[in-house]
């Protein structure tokens, strides 16, 4: 019997005209092999499948929903394709499967089982806001989602600007967002005026910005990153 894989597949990071501008074709060769998927949000993966022209259609495709609502004795059932040699496609929301994202379970759970866990090749905003910032890359460190709580948020602000300065580590971190201009402003009010801020907002999409400067040229901007996915980024 063959041997089934589990492919971790990347989606786009928002509405895009041109998939070859981050798809590989090698993608597309491997996900209309699949019929068999585990996604966050079903309607959205059927999209997306039809976007990359998947000669199967829809109704003959097997979903499982994974997200934070999922029973973890469900979960365990999602891999039993793979028993009969059916490899399967984790599909992200958006971006790269299992960063920030529900599927690291499932991935987990592939190794634990000794499937073959294949990483496919695409857009991660994380990676791709930390490549243009011009912080270090040697070492970083990516939170998620920061306290929504002011107060909170703040001093978890001051906390990673002292890692900056403290282990020169670049802090990256991310908001809803229809909260990024929330964050940024608490950012400008929290961080020290010398501190370097990079905001990425749409990376890879045509109105994509990548804009890093000290804390006190951000103070004298207008920028508006409102209802658009944005990185955070913080540096010295």
């Amino acid at each position: 019997m063959k041997k089934a894989k589990l492919y971790l597949i990347p989606t786009t990071l928002g509405e895009t005209e041109s998939l070859s501008n981050v798809f590989p074709e090698y993608n597309l060769k491997i996900i209309h092999q699949l019929k068999v998927f585990i996604v966050e949000k079903i309607r959205t993966a059927r999209r997306f499948l039809k976007a990359v022209k998947h000669p199967v259609p829809i109704e003959e495709m097997q979903f499982f929903e994974l997200n934070k609502h999922t029973p973890e004795e469900e979960i365990a059932t999602f891999l039993q394709a793979a028993g009969k040699g059916i490899s399967i496609g984790l599909i992200s929301e958006a971006g790269a499967p299992a960063v920030a994202d529900p599927g690291a379970s499932i991935v987990r759970l592939a190794h634990q089982k000794n499937i073959q866990v294949v990483p496919l090749v695409g857009p991660n905003s994380i990676i791709m806001a930390l490549m243009a910032s011009g912080f270090n890359g040697q070492q970083f460190a990516f939170h998620g989602y920061l306290p929504k709580e002011p107060s909170a948020r703040m001093r978890k602000i001051k906390q990673l600007e002292q890692e900056v300065y403290r282990k020169d580590v670049t802090q990256i971190f991310i908001e809803t967002p229809f909260r990024n201009n929330q964050m940024l402003e608490s950012l400008t009010k929290t961080l020290q005026t010398g501190t370097l801020l990079c905001v990425a907002a749409n990376i890879s999409l045509p109105d994509e910005t990548i804009v890093t400067k000290r804390v006190a040229d951000w103070k004298k901007e207008k920028a508006d990153f409102n209802k658009k996915p944005a990185v955070f980024l913080i540096y010295k």
